[in-house]
């Protein structure tokens, strides 16, 4: 077993994991949890941060059984590869399931213009997604551990996941 001690030793290793294999293996922890640890299958939602809000919007496409998500700050469009084949944008107008997208309007990785193109693909979704910016946030506002938290904007939108996972059931 390997122990790595920081974020930036994990980041190349996440980095080379295809996108059908993360969707598997959420697919395989759900799984898990229902036969193992007695979890309810009726009663999935997701939610992440950065790499982990992009997933989010493809796994709610990959799988239409779960309840909700929510994005928080995840990558919307990027370069197709064998290992990322599609991103939000590429699979918004095909969810069924309520996505809420969380996002920073100062956030100087993820461009305002993706967030509109991903917006304008939910239009023609039946998932009923929402997605808010907040105009003054950078990335990574909800990480209290760093400079770019913003407490007003994290706590709003810890209250906007949890109002969101109630109302569809969570």
């Amino acid at each position: 077993m390997s122990k790595l001690s920081n974020i930036d030793e994990i980041r190349p290793i996440v980095a080379t994991v295809p996108d059908a294999q993360v969707l598997s293996d959420l697919d395989d922890t759900i799984a898990w949890a229902v036969k193992s640890a007695n979890g309810n299958g009726d009663r999935v939602g997701i939610t992440g941060f950065c790499w982990g809000g992009r997933t989010t919007w493809l796994y709610a496409a990959h799988n239409p059984q779960i309840k909700a998500g929510v994005a928080w700050y995840g990558r919307l469009l990027g370069d197709t590869t064998e290992r990322q084949p599609q991103h939000p944008v590429d699979v918004a107008s095909k969810l069924t399931v309520p996505v809420l997208g969380l996002y920073g309007g100062q956030d100087a990785g993820i461009p305002l213009d993706t967030v509109e193109k991903l917006k304008e693909q939910l239009k023609s979704s039946s998932s009923k997604s929402e997605v808010i910016v907040y105009p003054d946030a950078p990335h990574a506002f909800l990480a209290d551990y760093r400079p770019s938290y913003r407490e007003t904007e994290a706590k709003d939108g810890w209250e906007r996941l949890q109002a969101w996972f109630k109302q569809h059931g969570l």
